[in-house]
């Protein structure tokens, strides 16, 4: 699987329902192979949008429970 720029993707991790240890180096591993190419700017951007994605979630979820 490859994104625009023509970076092959891994495949996002499987996370058990226990949330262990091993599923944060799994997260880790993942998000470390989706950044490693990426100039500073482009991380800046990457990280800033996944930020206003959660916000946006938590907001939703928080109208939700009004």
């Amino acid at each position: 699987m490859c994104n625009s720029r023509g970076i092959d993707m891994i495949a996002k991790p499987n996370i058990s329902p226990d949330f262990t240890i091993e599923d944060i180096h799994k997260i880790r591993e993942y998000h470390y192979e989706l950044t490693k190419d990426m100039t500073t700017q482009e991380r800046i951007n990457f990280y800033n949008e996944g930020g206003r994605a959660f916000l946006a979630e938590m907001e939703k979820r928080k109208q939700q429970k009004v």
